[in-house]
């Protein structure tokens, strides 16, 4: 019998730190491993299964997508290309659609694109992005100058110029930082790894008005945020605000490779032929999967999820061990008391068939959008539990 754990390690590159689980199979909000023990999955894979493992419909769309043809270059036409561009753009209000593979890569397209947009309109000397402490963009060179945590600025140097950092929610200190140089504001309306903290209202809706008067990019990434995952379809429609360019991946699939960077009228031919491309991006199996995921994430998804939420809360709020919940939707952080590691919970939460995630010092739950509320309850139930053991 293949040792997996063993051979993991002797042939994969140790860039993870693995939870020691081994999943076997999955089904909605459910995995077992090799044993066969069951566990509520509050992960779905970092926020991509958005309809859970092995979804029905979404299995379907990708059988039949397979029996016609798994993939062809972007020098033709497909239609499952076609018809979720047309979706997308219908539900956001967007112009036009860029098909990536990844979160990263929709991010440094929308670099790129932001990037030229004021080349062209403005010159060479108009290049700098303004993004978050905190931030986290992506893992290639540009994304990671991007993203505004030092712990990835190491080792890959020279990273990519022109980027600076502004403090979240502090207004007058992004202002300071915007100058004749600037050419866009990137960020995440909730940022996810660094540590699932929201901005607030009069910060976002202050970054929309500026980037207006002084003719910036706005780009909101909602690689993480997006398709569904805080009870609305894109998390920055909560604020009645408009950006120049979207970015999305994870939950867009529904647990493919896809991402997709979505621009307004602004920047609608801002990247023309040989700009930009892709090998992958946009494959036909993945858009399959991403428009079956995409025509039901409606009202009705949309309110169960705020309902999970306020179950969260509810069930934690008088915790002992626990200080304050943060994020929206199922996109949730969980402060614990000081001296409670979030990593032993996670690890003590598996041992007692939950599955959890981290971010920075909290805990972190990004559970299928439409879990049940009594898969939800037994997981919390499991987690609760794991905290409280852990606290002892």
């Amino acid at each position: 019998m293949l040792d997996i754990k063993k051979e993991d390690k002797e042939n994969i590159l140790n860039t993870y730190k693995r939870f020691d689980l081994v999943i076997k199979e999955g089904k909605g909000a459910t995995f077992f491993d090799e044993s066969g023990k069951k566990y509520i999955d509050f992960s779905s894979g970092i926020g991509t299964n958005s309809f859970g493992a092995c979804d029905d419909e979404w299995t379907s769309a990708i059988e039949k997508q397979i029996h016609l043809v798994q993939h062809t270059s972007n020098l033709f036409y497909t239609e499952p290309q076609v018809r979720l561009a047309i979706l997308l753009c219908e539900k956001t209000g967007m112009k036009k659609v860029f098909f990536a593979n990844s979160g990263a890569e929709a991010n440094e397209c929308a670099i790129k694109a932001a990037r030229k947009y004021s080349y062209d309109k403005y010159g060479s000397d108009r290049y700098e992005i303004i993004t978050l402490v905190n931030s986290f963009h992506g893992r290639t060179i540009a994304t990671l100058s991007a993203t505004g945590q030092d712990v990835f600025h190491n080792y890959f140097y020279p990273f990519v110029d022109g980027f600076k950092y502004a403090i979240a929610n502090d207004i007058d200190n992004l202002s300071n930082l915007i100058n004749n140089k600037t050419c866009a504001i990137m960020i995440e309306t909730i940022q996810g790894e660094g540590g699932v903290n929201a901005l607030n209202e009069e910060y976002i809706k202050y970054i929309d008005k500026i980037c207006k008067e002084k003719d910036l990019v706005f780009i909101v990434d909602e690689v993480q945020t997006g398709n569904g995952r805080t009870g609305y379809l894109y998390s920055y429609m909560e604020y009645g605000v408009s950006p120049d360019i979207v970015t999305t991946a994870k939950g867009l699939a529904g647990g493919l490779p896809f991402g997709a960077i979505l621009f307004s009228n602004k920047l609608e031919n801002t990247l023309s032929y040989g700009d930009h491309g892709t090998t992958f991006g946009g494959n036909p199996v993945c858009a399959s999967a991403a428009y079956s995921i995409l025509t039901r994430l409606n009202d009705d998804l949309f309110n169960h999820v705020k309902e999970c939420r306020k179950i969260i809360e509810e069930r934690l709020k008088n915790e002992k061990n626990v200080i304050s919940i943060s994020g929206k939707g199922l996109m949730v952080g969980i402060e614990l008391k000081e001296g409670i590691k979030a990593i032993d919970v996670a690890n003590q939460s598996i041992k007692n068939g939950v599955i959890p995630l981290t971010a920075k010092t909290k805990i972190r739950l990004l559970p299928p959008l439409n879990i049940t509320f009594d898969e939800l309850n037994l997981g919390l139930d499991l987690l609760i539990k794991s905290i409280n053991e852990v606290a002892k």
